[in-house]
């Protein structure tokens, strides 16, 4: 504490240095996003997350994927996110996405693979609950 009262003699000397420091630091930054709105900063955040985010699988679909003995191959995996980034860029919440002979009821917005299953299983070749389909 006698440190900062030896330094500093007021709360405007603090305030007035660490200004000039930031200033200083983040100058070139200020200059590059003056222009951009929030709206455009989060809209690009939300797209490299998306983008960036791996497909997870809900506890259900890890389930059918290990009792009906189906394994994914990294270009089936591949194929798999890349079919659900294209649903989600038409605004698909819910989608059937095919691989191979493989089919995946995908939430887009969550990247959360639901159920999974193989043509095999599809006896009634019939989706529900699904806003729009993607062969990939």
């Amino acid at each position: 504490m006698n440190q900062i009262q030896q330094s500093f003699l007021s709360n405007l000397q603090i305030q007035d240095r660490y200004l000039s420091t930031s200033k200083l630091s983040g100058a070139n930054k200020t200059s590059n996003t003056e222009n951009v709105s929030f709206q455009d900063i989060l809209a690009q955040k939300a797209q490299e997350t998306a983008a960036d985010a791996p497909l997870k699988f809900s506890k259900h679909a890890s389930n059918r994927l290990a009792d009906r003995n189906i394994e994914l191959t990294r270009s089936q995996m591949d194929r798999l996110a890349e079919g659900t980034q294209k649903a989600g860029a038409k605004g698909i919440r819910d989608s059937l996405v095919m691989v191979d002979n493989l089919a995946f009821i995908v939430n887009v917005p969550n990247g959360t693979v639901i159920t999974a299953l193989d043509q095999t299983q599809a006896d009634e070749k019939i989706f529900t609950n699904i806003d729009g389909a993607v062969i990939a």
